[in-house]
């Protein structure tokens, strides 16, 4: 790995992807949730905030919010972009829709890739066939929460699906050599190392190419919020952490882009842990417990 890197880092595989730096704009694209509309559950998954990921985004015309960010002193820092539609569930609509939605935001020349946060049962293979029609202009990612995959954890945090549905979408996505990246959370309730180990083996028998650790963290106006409040969720140590988001980065396939280890909460939102806002603390700590024990992405890997 270049630059005494520990793990592949994503500024690297873009570099080298695309020949130099390459940001993301972050889109709201105005969409819901099975698991909010009342497919599958009005509630949300007990972590997600009344905005879903993109609790820092405002929800105006897809078009505008990609104007906004080039008018922005952010577009000034790099001349490539990648087009993330981060908020709730954005391949959950029509396919009529959802084609519109996608090539609303495609109106700049800069713009040099699509990426799709989801879940993984709302991946079909008309959406797959959509998304690979991206593919003779564009770089298309395809991001899958899947936060763990222990069933029972999965019933706590009101996913509202089994992990045989991921497997089912990750084949699909592979059918359409689509490059699919995989979220999954430590610190969740009721999980010990023990699940960790678990997630990542199940995950390691999946053809996918990105990985998004995320830590735990508690929200305002959440159901973990609730339980925290309540005395049944205690949140994670930043040590914990440090050393479990070494173990998945050591024993996760050294193949495997690593696209986030740390989940970034809206400080006007977050109730713990406060760690959680340092982010220097986080990546600066798992660097420094690699670099002593001289341990790198994959070394475990088997």
């Amino acid at each position: 790995m270049e630059n005494n890197n520990r793990y592949n880092h994503l500024n690297e595989y873009f570099k080298k992807k695309f020949g130099e730096k390459t940001l993301k704009i972050c889109i709201d694209g105005g969409f819901t949730c099975p698991n909010r509309d009342g497919t599958l559950s009005t509630k949300g998954c007990i972590f997600c905030g009344n905005r879903g990921s993109g609790e820092h985004l405002n929800f105006i015309d897809i078009p505008s919010q990609v104007k906004n960010f080039f008018n922005s002193y952010k577009a000034s820092r790099a001349n490539k972009f990648i087009i993330y539609f981060q908020n709730f569930t954005n391949t959950y609509d029509t396919i009529e829709n959802l084609k519109k939605k996608y090539d609303s935001a495609l109106i700049d020349n800069r713009i040099v890739g699509i990426s799709i946060a989801t879940r993984p049962d709302c991946i079909t293979e008309e959406i797959c066939k959509l998304l690979n029609s991206y593919k003779n202009k564009l770089e298309v990612f395809v991001e899958l929460g899947l936060q763990t995959a222990n069933d029972e954890t999965a019933k706590i945090i009101n996913r509202g699906y089994k992990s045989r549905v991921f497997t089912k979408a990750v084949k699909l996505l592979n059918k359409y050599n689509l490059e699919t990246i995989v979220h999954i959370m430590v610190g969740l309730p009721n999980e010990s190392i023990i699940d960790i180990k678990n997630t990542i083996n199940f995950i390691n028998n999946h053809n996918i190419q990105g990985l998004k650790i995320h830590s735990t963290y508690i929200i305002k106006n959440t159901e973990l919020a609730n339980m925290y409040q309540n005395g049944t969720y205690t949140p994670i140590s930043l040590e914990y952490y440090i050393e479990t988001a070494t173990y998945i980065l050591t024993h996760i396939n050294p193949k495997i882009i690593i696209h986030k280890i740390s989940g970034d909460a809206p400080k006007n939102l977050l109730l713990a842990p406060s760690w959680n806002s340092h982010k220097k603390w986080i990546l600066n700590g798992i660097d420094k417990y690699m670099r002593e024990n001289n341990l790198y992405q994959g070394i475990y890997f088997n």
